[in-house]
């Protein structure tokens, strides 16, 4: 229900308000993922899709809102078509990319200034939708004390592809301030990370309150959040649509809410959070989240493996057959096919056809 332009009311004021992020175009996971159609709207592990189990977790039975989903016009189909049925959530279709800080803005200012925002991005797999909910109910009560709150995912392994969160001083039993943020880690940092037992993964899902968060964005970007606002009150709203004034909106600076409000921020939390993680960021992690057969194998599509051992086939229709290798991909899909190493997994986005597709 709208309450004037550009806001709307929350259904009650105690629930958390899921805003789902829809940007990237998913080239590490290439040629299944594609810039039309990107890895958030494939069921890629399961039955749903990512961005369908993304919704799913933010449930309004465990005392969610509906959602508000931040896309660009080249998914706002994908976005209409999985979203079917939920006559309450709302879109905000971003004109251009602009990155994180201000998409998460775009959202603020369609909400009041009290109400508890959970931002999530729409392609990680959680296992643990308990978990999950348990940890958002935690950062939301911090968020309504005032707190800035960052989920820290439980390090399982030395990871070089994630940033890192380090824990400072307790703010209650549940809650953390951030000591400090760092960036993605080569091994042996990681692995120091992973023994002090203090650090935790940035999975770059946050919950503050709107009005927290616009404060804290024209405090230390006061552009991009001047920018914002003035791309929101040119905009114009298409049923459960808003669309932002794309010439306004088309100044904004590209900058992550990372570096634009949570490292400067004073007011940094994070609460820890178990629950069977993964930003599916490549092949080897959706291997991963997938599990496999007694050596590691999985198959999805005709194939046929023989005296393999963590080998992952994917065939949307031509028969693959692999014999004798270890760690190894191989993707047919669309008439492309890729192959790889797992460790060579994290330079599948560097390849021309993934750039470009």
């Amino acid at each position: 229900m709208l309450a004037k332009k550009g806001h709307l009311y929350p259904m009650a004021d105690d629930q958390i308000h899921p805003v789902i992020l829809c940007g990237g175009s998913g080239t590490r996971l290439w040629p299944r993922s594609r810039a039309a159609k990107p890895k958030p709207f494939l069921p890629l592990v399961g039955d749903e899709t990512l961005f369908e189990q993304t919704v799913a977790r933010c449930a309004r039975s465990a005392g969610f809102a509906a959602p508000i989903v931040v896309t660009g016009t080249a998914h706002l189909a994908h976005v209409e078509d999985q979203l079917a049925g939920d006559s309450e959530a709302r879109i905000i279709v971003e004109p251009s990319a602009r990155n994180t800080a201000a998409a998460i803005a775009l959202a603020a200012l369609r909400l009041p200034e009290h109400a508890v925002m959970l931002v999530c991005p729409s392609d990680h797999h959680i296992t643990d939708c308990t978990a999950f909910q348990a940890a958002a109910r935690a950062a939301a009560d911090l968020a309504a004390r005032g707190w800035l709150v960052s989920f820290g995912i439980e390090a399982k392994s030395p990871e070089t592809g994630f940033g890192y969160l380090q824990q400072g001083e307790a703010i209650d039993a549940a809650g953390y301030r951030v000591a400090r943020f760092v960036e993605k880690p080569d091994r042996a940092r990681a692995e120091q990370f992973l023994a002090a037992g203090t650090y935790a993964w940035n999975g770059g899902i946050f919950a503050f309150r709107a009005g927290t968060f616009l404060e804290e964005l024209t405090a230390h970007r006061p552009e991009i959040a001047a920018q914002v606002r003035a791309a929101v009150a040119k905009g114009r709203e298409v049923g459960p649509e808003f669309h932002p004034d794309a010439a306004e909106f088309g100044k904004i600076a590209n900058e992550s809410v990372d570096y634009a409000v949570m490292e400067n921020t004073d007011r940094a939390a994070m609460v820890r959070a178990d629950m069977g993680w993964s930003d599916i960021g490549n092949w080897e992690a959706l291997h991963q989240a997938r599990g496999g057969d007694a050596q590691g194998n999985t198959a999805i599509g005709p194939a046929e493996l023989v005296d393999c051992r963590n080998v992952l086939v994917e065939t949307d229709g031509p028969r693959v057959s692999v014999i004798g290798l270890a760690d190894v991909v191989v993707v047919v899909d669309g008439g492309e096919v890729l192959v790889t190493t797992r460790a060579g997994a994290q330079l599948v986005g560097k390849l021309g056809g993934a750039a470009n597709q």
